[in-house]
């Protein structure tokens, strides 16, 4: 699986050890920056992120900031992409099954590296439930038009 990820200035420590950790896990990473702590604009990182996944040159991104909401309302402002901010291993699962969520938002200063680990790999390997919440998810997207 390929797999966008990115973060601004206050997600760079935890964008850099999820990448390895998921580079460790076999899968192929792309970064799309920032390649330091250099104050950045997350919007602009979201949006590379989100429309690689959207073009589905990646299929999934990971997108850190210092609370992954910022990185979320933008990444959801491109069509296709739905990016859930999440901090437990619950919501990272669930949103995968019930939501079909393409985009996982992170916040270095809400959650760990040993758990943002965790809810990545929940993310990456929890499949999509299908069936009634197609229609669901169907009805989201439909809200783009």
């Amino acid at each position: 699986m390929k797999i966008a990820i990115g973060s601004d200035h206050a997600g760079f420590d935890l964008k850099e050890t999820l990448k390895q950790h998921l580079t460790e896990r076999g899968f192929e990473v792309q970064d799309f920056g920032t390649h330091d702590k250099t104050s950045c604009h997350y919007p602009a990182i979201a949006e590379k992120v989100a429309r690689s996944v959207a073009a589905g040159e990646n299929e999934r991104g990971i997108l850190v900031c210092g609370t992954g909401i910022g990185m979320s309302m933008a990444a959801n402002k491109i069509h296709g992409i739905r990016a859930a901010a999440v901090s437990d291993c619950f919501t990272a699962k669930a949103t995968r099954m019930h939501n079909d969520a393409n985009v996982l938002c992170l916040g270095e200063r809400t959650v760990g590296p040993g758990l943002a680990a965790m809810i990545a790999d929940l993310f990456l390997d929890t499949g999509f439930e299908g069936g009634r919440h197609q229609t669901r998810v169907d009805m989201i997207m439909a809200l783009e038009k």
